[in-house]
């Protein structure tokens, strides 16, 4: 089955008065690219948050954006007032001039002037937020899915239409090879002294060259391993990207034999499918 990179899930919950909202979105990369954001409260857990996803998401350029908003007044800063006063009062031993105002600025920088609440995760909470990690990426996996849906159907449309464009090339082959022989017979007509032997195994080797039976079965075959490895097998995007190529070779060499007018109409028209199914292919899993 068919999984796209790009992929988004979110979750939310409230622990402790505290709000915790988890974001993840994903674009298509070569490998797994992630950036997370999260509050320095959780910073200890980044080494465990990073491979968690690593381990679910595989590939892919990923952000986790964790968020935290505080659901009650209580404040985790606090201030010794009785600390601030004394302070005060041994700066105006020092001097006088000074309005208590200019006194408060300077007593408040001192050491213990300001304290704030201890912000330690604790590990109800470590375990209540990756609850809500794999919240978010059990609906990252669901969009990807659904993504991944809509994209097999468009690569089987492309593939299919290449398929199309290579049946109509069998009936201007005889045609293309006939019109190859009458140029050389009129040729051969035009001059004297002619060594006919020589000039049919000429012709003969020319035709051979000109021969595109090798390259539309290999075509055929990698058109139908590539729908294979598409519906049989997971996490198939760089395959499908080695046998995308391959296919562009084959297309590539038919239009360079062709040396047909219609042929290489339809070599025109699987080259536009085939950029179609390498940029579909980009963002497979």
């Amino acid at each position: 089955m068919i999984l796209s990179m790009t992929g988004f899930g979110r979750s939310e919950g409230v622990f402790d008065g505290k709000k915790i909202t988890i974001d993840l979105k994903s674009l298509n990369s070569k490998s797994f690219d992630l950036n997370i954001k999260m509050p320095l409260r959780y910073k200890e857990k980044e080494f465990d948050i990073r491979k968690i996803l690593n381990d679910k998401i595989l590939r892919g350029k990923v952000d986790c954006f964790i968020n935290m908003e505080s659901l009650t007044d209580s404040s985790d800063v606090s201030i010794n007032k009785d600390l601030v006063k004394s302070y005060m009062e041994e700066l105006k031993k020092i001097s006088s001039d000074g309005p208590d105002f200019e006194y408060l600025k300077m007593a408040i920088r001192f050491p213990e002037a300001v304290s704030t609440r201890p912000d330690e995760l604790n590990e109800n909470e470590w375990i209540f937020l990756s609850g809500l990690l794999n919240e978010a990426l059990e609906k990252f996996d669901q969009f990807r899915k659904t993504e991944g849906d809509t994209l097999q159907e468009e690569l089987k449309r492309n593939i299919r239409s290449i398929e199309s464009s290579l049946s109509q090339v069998i009936p201007f082959e005889s045609e293309r090879m006939d019109g190859v022989k009458e140029r050389y017979r009129k040729t051969l007509n035009e001059f004297d002294n002619i060594d006919e032997t020589r000039f049919y195994q000429e012709m003969a080797y020319f035709t051979e060259k000109l021969d595109i039976s090798e390259e539309k079965v290999r075509l055929a075959q990698h058109l139908k391993y590539y729908l294979e490895v598409m519906n049989d097998e997971d996490f198939n995007g760089k395959k499908l990207g080695f046998i995308s190529q391959e296919i562009g070779r084959e297309i590539n060499t038919l239009g360079s034999k062709a040396n047909h007018a219609e042929i290489q109409k339809l070599v025109v028209k699987m080259k536009d499918d085939l950029e179609k199914i390498k940029e579909q292919t980009l963002n497979v899993l």
